[in-house]
């Protein structure tokens, strides 16, 4: 496909009018969260139907023009996996995508397991993807001859991907579901993993008592301050295992940090007193000042309520095989337990579950409605 870069605001404004004339448009982004302590976009790929163009954001001063074409209803932008993207366009340009199509999302509609961009680009196309690129640092310039053939090559098929995709969905009855799908997927919001407290993202730190979370918050704490004055991402530093292995072990020296093998030695070289000083603060923390983790009160699950959700998922597992839908996707555990807890008494009632789509109605009304009849 034909390309073109774009690096100056009036180049992209040109662009921007030809996209307006366009009823659909692929887009994606490359970015270097895996490089920079703050990820920033720093590629954007529009392909229309003969040509693609390749937007340098680090050249760009007005983005107006491409917003208004991402919030264009008129114009459908085809997505693959676009949780990241949307996240990161509501970050950078706080736009909100009108008329998203996200191919990603439409497979699980349609029961395809190989879901990867590179797997439908061999299943469909024939084309092989070097997936080496999806990690290499896209902030350098110049771009490299392969990687600005790879990001064309990820936005030079996903207009004809939706079309194959959307036909299919048309075929089962299903294009309405997908839509409410995506429609939901382009409304999320961009949320920064650096909030205070640092504990809330980190995988575990529910199973903590509050002395180790106050451990676990001062070592995050010196993970982000390093990260942040070396421009790494926080991964780079260290990594979450060296961190619950001081969380669980708590070394008052470098030694027994290097003896629990917490760090490599090179890190214990540079952060090793660091993380025996952060220790030693958490632990000398009056038990008044010690975090806790914020818990949201369940109700308790009655002997009922256990009897419904059980009842539900095998109703689930049927429904799965019926409808050749992932269970998870179909109504995950989570929502099952809403159901179970509410026991609506019709679909209406069903309709009113907080997170509950209309296209899950749709397609398990009957079913929920009866499952529920049969148990107390």
């Amino acid at each position: 496909m034909v390309y073109q870069f774009v690096t100056t605001d009036k180049d992209l404004a040109q662009v921007c009018r030809k996209l307006e004339s366009c009823e659909i448009i692929g887009v994606d982004l490359e970015a270097d969260s895996m490089h920079c302590f703050l990820e920033k976009i720093c590629l954007i790929q529009v392909a229309g139907p003969n040509q693609a163009w390749l937007v340098d954001p680090f050249l760009i001063n007005d983005f107006s023009p491409f917003s208004q074409i991402l919030e264009n209803p008129e114009i459908i932008k085809v997505f693959h996996g676009s949780d990241f993207d949307v996240r990161s366009l509501d970050r950078e340009l706080s736009v909100e995508i009108e008329n998203l199509f996200d191919t990603e999302i439409a497979c699980r509609f349609l029961n395809i397991k190989a879901r990867g961009l590179g797997a439908l680009l061999k299943s469909f196309f024939d084309i092989d993807v070097d997936k080496k690129y999806q990690k290499v640092d896209w902030s350098k310039r110049p771009l490299k001859d392969e990687m600005i053939a790879y990001s064309v090559g990820d936005v030079a098929t996903l207009v004809e991907l939706h079309d194959i995709l959307r036909d299919r969905l048309e075929k089962i009855g299903r294009l309405a579901w997908a839509e409410e799908e995506f429609d939901l997927q382009a409304r999320v919001k961009y949320e920064s993993n650096h909030l205070r407290p640092l504990f809330k993202k980190f995988k575990g730190a529910g199973k903590l008592d509050n002395r180790s979370l106050a451990v676990l918050e001062h070592l995050l704490e010196v993970r982000l301050c390093q990260a942040e004055k070396k421009d790494l991402p926080p991964f780079k530093i260290m990594s979450n295992q060296s961190i619950m292995t001081m969380v669980q072990r708590r070394p008052a020296s470098v030694e027994a940090i290097l003896k629990y093998r917490a760090l490599s030695p090179k890190q214990a070289g540079m952060y090793g007193q660091l993380c025996v000083k952060a220790i030693e603060t958490a632990l000398a923390l009056p038990h008044r000042e010690l975090p806790a983790y914020p818990r949201t009160r369940m109700p308790r699950k009655t002997p009922q309520v256990l009897g419904r959700i059980d009842a539900l998922k095998k109703m689930r597992e049927a429904a799965s095989r019926a409808l050749a839908m992932e269970p998870g996707f179909l109504i995950n555990n989570n929502m099952i337990a809403a159901v179970a807890a509410d026991k609506p008494s019709s679909q209406d009632d069903l309709l009113q579950i907080p997170g509950m789509r209309n296209w899950q109605v749709e397609a398990l009304g009957d079913r929920i409605m009866e499952t529920l009849s049969r148990v107390q």
